[in-house]
């Protein structure tokens, strides 16, 4: 990002943080919101949170109708995991916008709402977000993601393990460039090959 920065005019505008990666810590900060509220229950004897966790990671839209009535009485609870699953499903509302200056207010809104939440790990993704927020409202507006580069890095990962390493970088970049390169490796259709029948005989003679 530094050397994007100094060496790109511009950069400022152009480089963008994702939604996957938003998505993803603010995941993580509900899983941790629930495991502490989950053990915190437990030792009194109550058993809300059990067997929940894949509910509040799954999206609604993919549950069963058994699965979102479950998980209604849930959302709807007054646990501290439904209210930080709240904060990052508003969150995850917030890229619609294509004005960067709304999508600054809503997102400073947000932060507001999730730095008084008392609940230390949305706290930390906040503090986060509001670091990197430029970056955010850079791709709510350009509607980009980084989801392309993402799956390269993931398919050169694996000619690296096919391979199982290489003796130096070139030949690792020329294997990248010979499998990702795009390169067309079938013959030309128009090109004439000589007659392997008249070479022979050639040779005969």
């Amino acid at each position: 990002m530094n050397a994007t920065l100094e060496s790109l005019p511009g950069a400022d505008e152009k480089i963008a943080f994702d939604k996957f990666h938003v998505a993803k810590y603010l995941g993580d900060a509900v899983d941790k919101v629930r495991r502490q509220e989950h053990k915190a229950l437990m030792a009194d004897g109550y058993e809300d949170l059990k067997g929940s966790k894949y509910d509040w990671l799954t999206n609604p839209e993919n549950m069963t109708r058994k699965q979102k009535l479950r998980f209604k009485a849930l959302r709807d609870s007054t646990l501290k995991t439904a209210r930080a699953w709240a904060i990052k499903e508003l969150a995850m509302s917030l890229w619609h916008y294509t004005s960067k200056t709304w999508a600054s207010k809503g997102w400073k809104q947000w932060l507001s709402w999730a730095v008084r939440s008392r609940l230390e790990p949305i706290k930390a993704v906040a503090r986060t977000i509001k670091e990197h927020l430029w970056g955010i409202l850079n791709a709510v507006v350009l509607k980009v993601s980084n989801g392309p580069a993402e799956g390269l890095n993931s398919r050169i990962k694996m000619i690296k393990v096919r391979s199982r390493g290489f003796r130096n970088k070139e030949r690792f970049a020329n294997a990248i460039y010979f499998h990702l390169g795009g390169l067309d490796l079938y013959p030309d259709p128009s090109f004439d090959f000589p007659d392997q029948t008249s070479q022979k005989n050639s040779v005969s003679h």
